[in-house]
């Protein structure tokens, strides 16, 4: 029996580590970005994964405090505290030593910060699964785990720093295209995530957190659907600053962001019905008709909708406008 024993041991002792922290932290092996934008302001995290849901463990942000990247053997938990202690004014390095200070899982653990001031941090445990790198940049920090090569950091980095010009979540779809296009994770993709919050703290949470907030849980191309999903956040944008504009008597500028809204989804009819209504409620019935004839012969039920407005107060029409446009054929 005696010689069964010390590789049962070894076994027990390599093996209970790695079962305590998949099943008390969960697994994340990606690639991600914390990133700053310097002239908004703006802070985002962004991941890909092949894991279920990765952004529900991995991304954390709060507008005027920092973004959080917690992936590998991920702890959920340096993702809030991580956040409170950026909130105390603790810069991201100062934060990223106190969560790994007394963390029994720290060289499985992998780790990007950045701060409101752009400061950023990172980690990457030694035992974390090849391919493992991470680099820093200015006021953005990438890192990525079980990588089919090693090539997976520089790429996110180059397009990062390549693509100043676009919005910070577009930007950081971008580089997380660029770690999928040379490799990315080595058993595929899933899920991704991307966040972005204000600069600055408002204290309004519900206008600040989050600018986009957007999550592909469970998907064979999960990129491709987050850019879909991003280009529809962008047309449903136009169509709320329209409705704030609308909301102040500004016609001209509410034509201009409903207009572009329909450019980015011209088969949209919830798009088309809700101009058309303003249209109505501003006297270009002429359009305003043609357009709802269109959207009723597509969907019946948007004609419903119309005759349910006036009790509202959406639809101001009164007489025989307001009949002229009930009785669209």
């Amino acid at each position: 029996m005696k010689k069964y024993f010390l590789p049962f041991l070894l076994f027990i002792f390599y093996q209970s580590p790695a079962q305590f922290f998949k099943k008390d932290k969960g697994l994340a092996h990606t690639f991600s970005i914390v990133a700053r934008d310097e002239k908004t302001g703006e802070i985002a995290v962004g991941v890909q994964s092949h894991w279920f849901s990765v952004g529900t463990s991995v991304s954390w942000a709060e507008a005027g405090v920092g973004a959080v990247a917690t992936q590998s053997f991920t702890n959920k938990s340096f993702g809030i505290r991580g956040l409170a202690l950026l909130k105390q004014g603790k810069t991201a390095q100062e934060v990223l030593d106190i969560l790994l200070s007394d963390d029994a899982g720290r060289e499985v653990r992998q780790v990007g910060i950045v701060d409101a001031k752009g400061n950023v941090a990172n980690f990457t445990g030694k035992n974390c699964v090849d391919f493992a790198g991470q680099l820093k940049g200015r006021s953005y920090a990438v890192q990525s785990n079980m990588m089919l090569n090693a090539k997976v950091p520089a790429a996110m980095a180059k397009s990062y720093e390549a693509n100043a010009n676009l919005p910070l979540a577009e930007r950081v779809l971008e580089v997380l295209k660029a770690a999928q296009k040379v490799g990315g994770d080595i058993r595929g993709k899933q899920s991704a995530a991307i966040i972005v919050v204000k600069g600055e703290a408002t204290g309004k949470p519900w206008d600040e957190n989050h600018l986009v907030d957007l999550r592909v849980d469970d998907n064979a191309a999960p990129l491709v659907e987050m850019e879909r999903l991003l280009k529809t956040h962008r047309a449903y944008d136009h169509m709320n600053n329209g409705d704030l504009a609308t909301e102040v008597n500004n016609m001209k500028l509410a034509m201009q962001e409903y207009e572009a809204a329909m450019k980015m989804f011209p088969k949209n009819l919830e798009m088309q019905y809700w101009t058309a209504i303003t249209l109505a409620n501003n006297g270009n019935l002429p359009k305003a008709i043609l357009m709802l004839k269109a959207i009723y012969a597509q969907e019946p039920n948007w004609k419903e909708m119309t005759k349910r407005l006036p009790k509202s107060g959406l639809l101001t029409l009164k007489g025989k406008d307001l009949e002229v446009v009930l009785g669209v054929r």
